[in-house]
């Protein structure tokens, strides 16, 4: 937990830890297992096997922005029972919408019991794709910098909900400029380890224009 435990970050019994992205889709797959049909929110870094077992589980993903007040507003909205984001942080609908890594850290606990298993095995059907993680790039001028990589990737699907999101099929990255600094964030995820290298290093070389 954090110091005032609105996070819980997981480490299984390999000693590996688990990606806030795996843990949001073991609490939704808990989640969905007892209220089929809800709707669940999710940020726009987090991995794509988050909407899928959604999905699989009967489920509505909802993708947000990054941030607490957006998902609030948007499980606010929505209806929601559960939020997710990358950064830790989980969202519960009779929490009055609050995160919570306590209540958090019960649903995975009750999962681990029912199936009678390790976190190692348990996270296995999550674990289908591999993140760059969070990569700060200083730059002089973030807005140019994230329409030259727009331009890059025209042909791709594209949206601009939270920075530039640009979607290949197998790999996918967003580029969204901080709030406080002259940096751009990069978060990138692909099928393995090897396509993930290479197009991260694709998309820095954009971003520094190398």
């Amino acid at each position: 937990f954090d110091g005032d435990a609105d996070r819980v970050f997981l480490v299984d019994d390999q000693a590996q830890p688990l990606s806030g992205s795996i843990t949001t889709a073991i609490l939704a797959k808990g989640i969905l297992e007892r209220h089929p049909g809800e709707t669940v929110v999710h940020n726009l870094i987090c991995s794509k096997v988050v909407p899928e077992v959604v999905r699989e589980m009967g489920g509505t993903p909802v993708r947000t922005r990054v941030g607490h007040s957006f998902i609030k507003q948007v499980m606010a909205e929505t209806g929601a029972i559960f939020g997710g984001e990358h950064s830790a942080h989980y969202y519960f609908r009779d929490n009055f919408r609050a995160d919570s890594g306590l209540i958090a850290s019960m649903v995975v606990l009750e999962q681990l019991s029912r199936a009678d298993e390790p976190l190692s095995e348990l996270r296995r059907p999550f674990d289908r794709y591999v993140d760059s993680g969070e990569i700060n790039t200083r730059v002089d001028d973030p807005a140019a910098v994230i329409e030259r990589v727009a331009g890059a990737y025209r042909g791709a699907q594209q949206d601009r909900l939270d920075g530039l999101t640009v979607d290949l099929g197998d790999w996918w990255f967003n580029l969204r400029p901080s709030n406080t600094e002259p940096l751009l964030r990069l978060n990138l995820e692909a099928g393995d380890a090897a396509g993930c290298e290479a197009h991260t290093a694709e998309v820095l070389a954009l971003v520094r224009g190398e």
